[in-house]
């Protein structure tokens, strides 16, 4: 496969050919997000107006939090809260006679800036992922070894399908079909194992591959990245 500034990022993705590699993506794009916001660019002028404006969900919150100093969250914050209280009480505020929140002031949760410039990257992947799907048989050859789409990311391949030539487009969406399903059925599979061994009649069966049925099925619905458990057990 012909490797280029584009197609690099995508092979990376896929070559683990575990888990599902859109997951990965995610949890790529996310940690440089939280990365960089808390490191140099917090102090970028046009970074923070950004931050400002659209603050974080609370699953960033906490992802900022967990990699970013205390000083650097709390330099962010510092602006963000004064961002907050001029949109929710100060000039830019409401009328007095309308709802304190009539429209939503920075900082409420349905805006973010890491969710916001993830789906902006995101979408930029996606395109080079549709591009070497359609030019090159050795990536439709790794993206077949994939061990599975994740149910949340399936959706999204097959409506991006669409951006894809007419030929190209109905294969493409059979192979992320195949993909998901055939993960659910083995997941859905495993957790049912699971529930049957809390039966009494099964004390010495063999727990099989369902101790981890629980976190997968999850990971599956959800579209987070499951990395597997310890030795604990069910």
């Amino acid at each position: 496969m012909r490797e280029d500034i584009c197609s690099i990022p995508i092979s990376e993705l896929f070559e683990p050919k575990k888990g599902c590699p859109l997951c990965r993506m995610d949890r790529m794009l996310e940690d440089r997000l939280a990365d960089y916001i808390t490191g140099a660019a917090m102090m970028e002028p046009d970074v923070r107006i950004e931050t400002n404006r659209l603050g974080f969900c609370p699953q960033h919150f906490d992802k900022i939090c967990a990699v970013g100093s205390r000083l650097s969250i709390a330099l962010i914050l510092e602006s963000h809260l004064k961002e907050v209280e001029e949109r929710a009480f100060g000039a830019k505020a409401a009328p007095a006679k309308k709802k304190l929140f009539g429209s939503a002031p920075a900082g409420e949760p349905d805006t973010c800036f890491i969710c916001e410039n993830m789906e902006k990257n995101r979408n930029h992947l996606v395109d080079s992922l549709l591009n070497l799907w359609g030019k090159e048989a050795e990536f439709r050859e790794l993206f077949a070894q994939q061990e599975y789409l994740c149910l949340h990311h399936a959706k999204l391949l097959e409506r991006a399908a669409a951006r894809l030539p007419k030929k190209a487009a109905a294969p493409f969406t059979e192979e992320v079909r195949r993909l998901s399903q055939s993960y659910l059925q083995t997941v859905e599979a495993d957790v049912t194992h699971f529930c049957r061994m809390f039966d009494y009649r099964n004390k010495d069966a063999d727990w099989g591959n369902s101790r981890d049925a629980i976190e997968r099925a999850i990971a599956y619905l959800t579209g987070r990245l499951y990395e597997g458990r310890g030795e604990d057990g069910a």
